[in-house]
């Protein structure tokens, strides 16, 4: 799926958020071994990448030639800062109205509204794609991400408390929360 727009953020400044492209690879790659390595809240640890940055840009570029999913780049002064995606949650009758939406942004870049920005060009893709209902977990202790979630219309329906664990603090409960879109 094709997708750019030029946001401000609370600093002033402009971030371009677009679809990830092959050329994006090595960005991309190594966006996801520092925010990975950042925190503690994401589902993988950096030396769990399954993606060499060959392989990086041939997922955006499926990504971008796909229009029922999404892999967004977030820039700021050039730079790749953040990525956000959605997915079919399952081709089934099922399931096919249901995506799922991740997120990460380099710890330097918090709090400037990146996150914000790029949740909310996932929502619109969403949308866009057709789905009907868009859903995340979040680590139970990240407060500044199911705050920003709930301000864009996300609510929670379950818990898990076993839902990830981790290697540094053991167990992590995750927050189940979804969207409506229709």
């Amino acid at each position: 799926m094709l997708y750019q727009q030029t946001v401000r953020l609370k600093n002033g400044e402009a971030c371009l958020i677009r679809s990830g492209c092959a050329a994006d690879g090595q960005a991309a790659h190594d966006n996801f071994n520092l925010t990975h390595g950042q925190t503690d809240f994401l589902l993988s640890y950096p030396d769990e990448n399954s993606f060499d940055v060959e392989q990086e840009g041939q997922f955006l570029a499926q990504r971008e030639a796909d229009p029922r999913a999404v892999e967004l780049c977030a820039f700021f002064h050039d730079r790749l800062v953040g990525t956000a995606g959605i997915e079919a949650v399952g081709t089934k009758d099922k399931v096919k109205h249901r995506a799922e939406l991740g997120i990460s942004v380099e710890k330097e870049y918090w709090g400037l509204g990146i996150g914000r920005a790029l949740t909310a060009a996932c929502i619109e893709c969403a949308r866009q794609a057709g789905y009907h209902q868009l859903e995340l977990d979040v680590v139970r202790e990240n407060a500044a991400a199911i705050a920003l979630y709930q301000s864009l219309g996300f609510v929670e329906y379950g818990r898990n408390p076993k839902g990830f664990h981790s290697r540094l603090t053991g167990w992590q409960e995750l927050i189940l929360m979804r969207l409506e879109l229709v």
